[in-house]
């Protein structure tokens, strides 16, 4: 049977390693997990409680398109708390998670055929849902000395319909400041380049909060999920903030492409909006294990690494001991028993001489799988 071109996409590498762990975890091996950037919490027990409720006195049918009103508003609220921004809530569209965010700003925004930035290393399904919707992503190259985020200077010349940013990044951990963002999304308007900007990790931060692209400008999309802050990676809902004069567009798309994200999801989303003090302990755990990370990389000889503000990340360049990122990946996972991503996941060209280690899951896991990258180095 025929197959279209457009969906010959790339393997998520990560969820590669993810099998392939799981392979040798039905063996017996105990498995150190530093691959998925998948919180080791679930989700907020006042949200677990809501679904339990609702479960019982709820038909749990379809809502609208844009989400429930509440939920909404409560996002709208957020934006309050976090930002000082004054949300209109008529602008925040929930979806099945950030991916279906994706899906829906890049169907809004691009003819087929156009060129969408994003900087390099980057989120990876990025560039698959691009292709997948006959567009072409157009990698950016980053540098150390603008820790791994894009600036304008690495614009120039790049033709582009669309540039795609996020703050805290993945893999790096790394943000931008609020004048940094600002110009990025200056140099973008300009242009008549339209700017998206990720902020799936915000409300993970060790030092300075990250800035929203709402802080700066109404004319951006800016996409962000309950997945990472929030815990609730599997409950697939997230949310996606628009000019107002795109909604009614957005809304169309949603209606015929998801007809609305899970209400049951949306149910614990907005009971999970109300539950700070479990999220913030879970934040000081993130805060502690990338404390020990720091310290236990570079001890075990992972010292090149970009300098983390926030996600649950450390970006390692391994160039000294590989050119192969994914055999490295292979050995540390069946010699160490700890697994970890390759680069080429999140940078097709450079990505062969880099590693992802997350620190998303308990503290003694950490502990253990930092020990365990000693021995296989060699490292007392």
């Amino acid at each position: 049977m025929r197959r279209s071109s457009r969906g010959q996409v790339d393997a998520f590498i990560v969820m590669d390693m993810v099998a392939e762990a799981a392979r040798l975890e039905a063996e017996g091996r105990h498995i150190i997990h530093m691959e998925v950037g998948q919180p080791g919490s679930g989700a907020p027990a006042v949200a677990v409680k809501a679904v339990t409720a609702a479960m019982q006195s709820e038909s749990l049918g379809y809502t609208m398109a844009l989400g429930l009103p509440e939920l909404r508003r409560g996002i709208a609220d957020l934006y309050q708390r976090w930002y000082g921004v004054d949300l209109n809530p008529e602008r925040v569209i929930i979806t099945s998670g950030s991916s279906g965010a994706f899906l829906l700003a890049f169907t809004a925004l691009f003819e087929a055929g156009d060129r969408v930035g994003l900087g390099e290393p980057g989120y990876p399904s990025y560039r698959q849902i691009l292709k997948a919707l006959s567009l072409q992503p157009v990698g950016i190259a980053t540098s150390a000395a603008n820790r791994l985020q894009p600036v304008p200077a690495d614009l120039e010349g790049v033709e582009m319909a669309g540039l795609i940013v996020a703050s805290p990044g993945n893999p790096s951990g790394t943000m931008l400041s609020k004048a940094a963002l600002a110009d990025l999304i200056a140099y973008a308007q300009a242009r008549d380049i339209a700017f998206v900007s990720d902020e799936i990790y915000h409300g993970l931060h060790y030092g300075a909060r990250a800035h929203s692209a709402l802080e700066i400008s109404d004319d951006v999309y800016v996409i962000n999920s309950f997945s990472k802050y929030f815990s609730m990676t599997g409950w697939r809902v997230g949310w996606m903030v628009v000019p107002q004069d795109h909604l009614r567009t957005v809304e169309r798309l949603a209606q015929n492409m998801f007809i609305c994200a899970p209400h049951v999801a949306q149910i614990a989303a907005l009971a999970a909006l109300q539950a700070e003090p479990e999220l913030e302990a879970n934040r000081a755990i993130y805060a502690e294990n990338r404390r020990l990370m720091l310290q236990g990389l570079p001890e075990a000889g992972f010292d090149k690494i970009a300098p983390p503000d926030g996600a649950f990340y450390i970006y390692a360049d391994v160039s000294d001991l590989t050119e192969d990122s994914l055999a490295l990946a292979r050995e540390i996972l069946h010699k160490a028993g700890v697994a970890v991503t390759p680069g080429l996941d999140f940078d097709p060209k450079r990505g062969g001489q880099t590693l992802r280690f997350s620190y998303a899951r308990a503290t003694a896991d950490i502990v253990e799988g930092l020990a365990r990258l000693k021995a296989y180095c060699g490292k007392p």
